[in-house]
């Protein structure tokens, strides 16, 4: 038949069908952050912000009815005894695996040491300027160790950014150093930020001998370690060093059950987010509380709040604003086929 023929009914490989345009992807399907980044937002949203209100609320508890820093370290460490339910659904050892169960208790015992002195420290210095002089020493302590131990360094963006906040604490908390008064009030002014200093340099080590923890469970584990060692040391002391008191007022029991709730949320975003991201740049990015902290030492506890705290923490909000902006990555997920 002549509809057969081959002249007349040529192959389809002679004439070709144009190629199909590549589908086209949605902008979240071809652009999404890193785990850098998604880990510095998590520690800005979930990390810093909460552990504002900390400082705050614990100065509040304070002054309403005298509750000393180890009664609030002992109910901090209450909500943290619940997760051991967690991991016995779970079926996972309380205290991690035996080979590495002296580690996580090690980092406990610092994580619990820089609480106790953060908490110390806020009963005698501004709250603003104790939360500058912890997260201005744990920054820089993290960046040293992490590169005298790990050999991590950072980028250039990434220390302008961590030198930009540095200098920004420096200008919050520095005329508050020069001005110190005279006489017994002096002496306790300065060992609050002594201790500040002590529960900076605490923290960044905790982190380092975190980020060597790798088991499953590892987060859980050591936030159920971190409550239970801070009951076996602040318990004896406090009827040693200080003296027990029974809030009587709704105000002091709203303070310390809101301390030790977002006290835990922060805990659990910072124990998530320094293994995504460089332990300096986390406490860089954790230096967001101390603008809350600022916040509110001026809306809730009337304190005052000079020039050059605002100044200051614009550096601060400034240097955190470049790194963020910096591990602002996109890689590419969507492939075409061929």
């Amino acid at each position: 038949m002549a509809g057969s023929h081959p002249y007349l009914n040529p192959p389809d490989s002679i004439h070709p069908s144009p190629p199909s345009a590549p589908p086209s992807l949605r902008w979240h399907q071809r652009c999404q952050p890193s785990d850098a980044t998604n880990g510095l937002l998590v520690a800005l949203l979930g990390g810093g912000l909460p552990a504002g209100f900390v400082g705050p609320l614990s100065r509040m508890a304070y002054q309403a009815s005298n509750l000393p820093s180890l009664e609030l370290l002992i109910s901090r460490c209450l909500f943290h005894l619940p997760i051991a339910l967690l991991l016995k659904l779970r079926g996972d050892p309380l205290l991690g695996p035996p080979d590495i169960r002296g580690r996580a208790c090690v980092y406990a015992l610092l994580n619990v040491l820089s609480i106790g002195c953060a908490y110390s420290a806020v009963q005698v210095v501004p709250a603003g300027n104790a939360a500058t002089v912890r997260k201005g020493s744990s920054t820089v302590c993290s960046a040293v160790l992490t590169l005298c131990l790990e050999s991590q360094g950072l980028s250039g963006y990434d220390w302008c950014g961590l030198l930009g906040s540095i200098l920004g604490l420096i200008i919050i908390v520095g005329p508050g150093l020069w001005t110190l008064q005279e006489g017994i009030t002096g002496v306790y002014t300065a060992l609050g930020y002594v201790q500040a200093f002590v529960g900076g340099l605490a923290l960044s080590l905790g982190l380092l001998v975190y980020r060597s923890l790798h088991f499953p469970s590892c987060l859980p584990t050591v936030a159920f370690l971190s409550g239970l060692v801070g009951l076996l040391g602040s318990v004896p002391g406090l009827f040693v060093l200080q003296t027990p008191v029974l809030p009587s007022d709704l105000l002091s029991w709203s303070c310390v059950g809101a301390v030790g709730i977002l006290a835990l949320v922060s805990f659990t975003c910072v124990g998530y987010v320094v293994t995504k991201a460089h332990p300096a740049l986390v406490c860089t990015v954790l230096h967001s509380e101390v603008v809350v902290a600022l916040i509110l030492q001026y809306y809730m506890l009337h304190e005052t709040v000079a020039p050059s705290d605002i100044m200051g923490a614009g550096v601060v909000l400034g240097s955190i604003a470049i790194i963020t902006a910096r591990n602002l990555s996109c890689e590419r997920t969507g492939k075409v086929e061929e």
